[in-house]
């Protein structure tokens, strides 16, 4: 339970452009442990796992070298806070203070103002931070001669990346982690197939992670649920959307919204420089396009489907380049259930009603799509 953990009540800002400092009360000292990124330029605070009770919007705004910053589980037993400065910084003191008088323990980041080569040095004379684990995904329930077909359900986000988030404060971590949950539950009660989840908890996973996940579990198809937020200065959108991977984006709305969902590693701190050379083969092997066309195919089924319980934005069938959904092998699908930035769409997400509806009408684009198989017809196959 949260309680269980060291918990985090305040946090404060002092300094200039020249020098910040970065203060966090905590209700114990921890070990912890600070690096660079660039590119853009951040400063990554790693910790064990601690329950996060800061003021509301704490992080929205920054002071003197931080623009803002952001903090979250990344991890099982971990927790982590990513500064995003406004130019290159060097960390010239990371320190613990025990609890005294009265006063709650601290931890104190000193940042200093410096220029891009010297900061490029450090990172490089820097021992390397590895890119968070992810944490351990169930895989699907089942016994030896099990051929029914694996979906696996990427709620998106998690941890330290929230995702969108409405003026309300709902998260879009939460939002879709418990749709995916019911949709889990119900797939699964159908019988007809095996069913895992990218994540199962509030855990911060790599997108890389997340298709190298579906590709382990030689999945037959795969739907990865967002929710969408349009700033007002551009207008209001409502109603859910169906993307299926594309090298060119359909619109300019596509293009926003890929390059926003591509960034989570970034905004969880992870190091891309070493992500491993497998990507450049998953890239490669796009071309097959026989994956391109059972995702387009189960696409169009769930946009006939959910036009009986959601309502749809006016172009429900879209393509971009998603990085979670390049699994060459694995026919893949994202669902934005709406936007959390219109009013209406944020009060059916939240409904128990509409999402029991909603997911009720993805099972059955689900059954409609492998419906060939299981009548030996010849339909989808999955991951070789």
């Amino acid at each position: 339970m949260a309680a269980d953990f060291p918990v985090a009540s305040d946090v404060r800002l002092g300094g200039d452009a020249t020098q910040t400092r970065f203060v966090l009360d905590i209700s114990k000292k921890l070990d912890t442990a600070a690096f660079t990124l660039a590119d853009p330029y951040r400063v990554v605070i790693d910790m064990p796992q601690v329950d996060f009770r800061l003021p509301a919007k704490a992080g929205d705004n920054g002071r003197g070298l931080i623009k803002a910053f952001r903090y979250g589980l990344v991890m099982q037993g971990g927790s982590r806070i990513v500064i995003d400065t406004k130019g290159p910084v060097k960390i010239e003191k990371v320190f613990s203070l025990d609890p005294a008088e009265g006063q709650p323990a601290r931890l104190v980041v000193d940042l200093a103002a410096t220029d891009r080569e010297s900061f490029l040095r450090a990172i490089a004379l820097e021992p390397r931070k590895p890119a968070a684990a992810p944490p351990q995904q169930a895989v699907p329930r089942t016994t030896p001669g099990d051929t029914r077909p694996v979906v696996v359900i990427d709620p998106g986000h998690g941890g330290i990346d929230l995702g969108t988030k409405a003026s309300s404060g709902e998260t879009e971590k939460t939002i879709v982690f418990e749709f995916a949950t019911l949709l889990r539950d119900k797939i699964e009660r159908s019988g007809k197939y095996r069913v895992a989840m990218t994540r199962n908890d509030d855990s911060f996973v790599p997108l890389a992670e997340r298709t190298r996940f579906a590709r382990a579990m030689k999945a037959a198809l795969m739907i990865s649920v967002h929710a969408d937020y349009l700033p007002r200065n551009e207008g209001e959108a409502h109603g859910a959307t169906v993307y299926t991977l594309s090298d060119h984006a359909s619109d300019s709305e596509a293009a926003r919204l890929a390059e926003a969902e591509n960034k989570a590693d970034v905004i969880a701190g992870v190091d891309l420089t070493k992500e491993p050379a497998d990507v450049a083969d998953i890239l490669f092997d796009l071309a097959q396009r026989e994956t391109r066309a059972f995702s387009v195919q189960f696409a169009k089924m769930l946009v006939g489907e959910l036009k009986s319980a959601a309502r749809l934005h006016k172009q429900p069938l879209k393509s971009a380049g998603f990085m979670v959904l390049r699994a060459p092998d694995v026919p893949s699908v994202l669902v934005e259930l709406g936007f959390v930035s219109t009013k209406d769409d944020l009060k059916q997400m939240l409904s128990p009603a509409w999402r029991e509806k909603t997911a009720d009408s993805l099972l059955r684009a689900v059954d409609a799509y492998f419906m060939p198989r299981m009548v030996g017809a010849g339909g989808p196959k999955g991951a070789n």
